[in-house]
């Protein structure tokens, strides 16, 4: 058994005492044994694996009721979160900016120019910004004999988070932040384009390769050719928008491609747009602010950041949780920077019982970011208590449930076991870095907070050992122990049949197409899993 494994066997006080016999736990719960003494012998049974020889886990199981701590194993020691990071960005958002805050993105005039300006509105589409260019047009407007100028001024110039790997660059989960992005589908994936290849005529012709949206923004360099199979790679080169395409394809296969510059090309699409519905731009696209007095042409605004939480959280969206981040910083200091927005999710994380933490940034892409089992249980804890919980609980993805905006990086996970639609939970994933933290009710109605973060493994993702975790959680009773070997723990718990999160690759950030080498799921897109 692990030296630092602390279990509390007893209640603090009577405060506590009073506090579960009136949430509806049972009478019996009062009495932690047997059950909390199997709970623990269990999960380090689960701990002992061979994978973990090597690494270091930290997990922390705790009452939401009571505070009391039934598990705990390096729960003060600080680890790379990964994705868990965005459970704090999240919650600091919902509390800073409100549920109901929207981003808006406006067109205006003034002289001989036309300014498109943003905010950091992550929802924005090719038809979004066409919608705006109709607008335009509605307004009269038929010739601008000035210039087009991009507005991005709502955040700063920095782009990219400052530990942010080089190679992971090119790569939708990394696209640069700016206050005038778009995005090509409704996962919202802002800064990135999807670039799609099909079989040509017959082996040995070139590919077919299409863009959503369609823009002539991105320069294609196609050098594949047709073939038996389907092993290609999809890559921008560094400092500009050209994608260079090489390697064989047999079947279409699509990639996400963060663009170089995403003010340019958010100002692009605006431009086709305006084309389209009859309005000329006689002078060049450039970067400027809009200069006060200036008239409202026309304006979108995004989905309230209530609803944004959908697909932020459940798929894990990295530049939802930095666009978050600066957009706090603009709100509170007037600075749309990483240093700004980080100052206020510390802020938060502090009053909400995170005590030792290292963030920098918002998604958890960053292996400098760091937190512990501890402090991660406190938070969700603390979270339970806001106003706005129901709509960041219900954020969280769902274990087993097989709708991508439900069950999100958890549906096909613990499918057919008792966590399957009870665990609500985050995911986190870097390359040796694994974690799972959230909430589950016990077989007795117990609400539990669960953290488990694992860092340094250098065999298979160990994300099984998570899930066999969650199910035995899901099956705690304070008077009944369960046996930790019974075959409805493991059921559909294999790290193969993890469903992507999205902060960094496992492995496949060559872009080389999937391959059935039974590599986890991670670091390819959702639809492709």
């Amino acid at each position: 058994m692990r030296s630092s494994r602390r279990i509390s066997i007893t209640l603090a006080s009577a405060a506590l005492l009073a506090g579960i016999a009136g949430s509806g736990v049972p009478a019996h719960a009062l009495d932690p044994a047997p059950g909390v003494t199997d709970l623990a012998r269990d999960i380090d049974q689960i701990l002992g694996d061979s994978r973990l020889t090597m690494a270091r886990a930290g997990v922390v199981v705790r009452s939401a009721v009571t505070g009391e701590d039934l598990y705990a194993l390096d729960q003060d020691k600080l680890f790379a979160p990964a994705s868990n990071t965005k459970l704090l960005t999240s919650a600091a958002a919902l509390e800073t900016l409100g549920a109901d805050h929207r981003f808006s993105t406006q067109v205006l005039s003034k002289g001989r120019d036309l300014y498109l300006r943003g905010t950091g509105d992550p929802t924005m589409l090719a038809a979004d910004y066409d919608a705006l260019a109709a607008k335009v047009a509605a307004s009269g407007v038929r010739v601008v004999t000035g210039r087009l100028i991009a507005d991005d001024t709502w955040f700063d110039d920095v782009r990219l988070g400052t530990d942010w790997a080089w190679d992971d660059e090119p790569y939708y989960y990394a696209a640069q932040i700016s206050a005038l992005t778009a995005a090509p589908d409704t996962d919202y994936d802002a800064g990135s384009v999807i670039v799609s290849v099909a079989p040509g005529d017959r082996p040995g012709r070139p590919v077919k390769v299409t863009t959503t949206p369609e823009t002539d923004y991105v320069k294609i360099v196609n050098r594949a050719v047709t073939g038996d199979e389907t092993d290609v790679l999809v890559e921008r080169q560094h400092g500009d928008d050209t994608v260079v395409i090489t390697g064989t394809v047999a079947e279409p296969y699509d990639e996400w491609v963060a663009v170089w510059d995403p003010t340019l090309y958010a100002a692009s699409l605006f431009r086709k747009g305006l084309a389209a519905h009859g309005v000329r731009v006689i002078g060049p696209t450039v970067r400027g602010a809009t200069p006060s007095g200036a008239k409202t042409l026309a304006t979108r605004e995004s989905m309230p950041l209530g609803e944004l939480l959908t697909p932020f959280m459940k798929l894990s969206n990295n530049m939802h949780a930095e666009i978050l981040t600066k957009a706090m910083g603009r709100k509170v200091s007037g600075a749309g920077t990483w240093s700004a927005g980080l100052a206020v999710t510390r802020a938060f994380a502090g009053a909400n019982g995170v005590r030792t933490l290292s963030l920098r940034d918002g998604s958890g892409l960053s292996r400098a970011d760091g937190l512990t089992p501890s402090g991660i249980a406190s938070l969700l804890v603390s979270l339970r208590g806001k106003p706005w919980f129901p709509t960041w609980y219900e954020s969280l993805p769902v274990a087993g449930q097989t709708d991508r905006l439900v069950g999100g990086t958890l549906r096909s996970r613990m499918r057919g076991t008792p966590a399957a639609g009870n665990v609500h939970a985050k995911t986190g994933s870097l390359t040796g870095v694994t974690a799972l933290s959230g909430y589950v009710t016990s077989a007795e109605g117990e609400p539990l907070v669960f953290s488990i973060l694992t860092n340094g493994y250098l065999s298979g993702s160990p994300k099984d050992l998570e899930d066999r975790i969650a199910v035995r959680l899901a099956q705690f009773t304070r008077s009944s122990p369960v046996d930790a070997t019974a075959g409805n723990l493991n059921a559909e718990a294999s790290p193969t049949q993890a469903t992507p999160d999205r902060t960094s690759p496992e492995q496949v950030s060559t872009g080389r197409a999937p391959r059935a080498d039974g590599l986890e799921c991670s670091w390819r897109k959702p639809a492709q899993c």
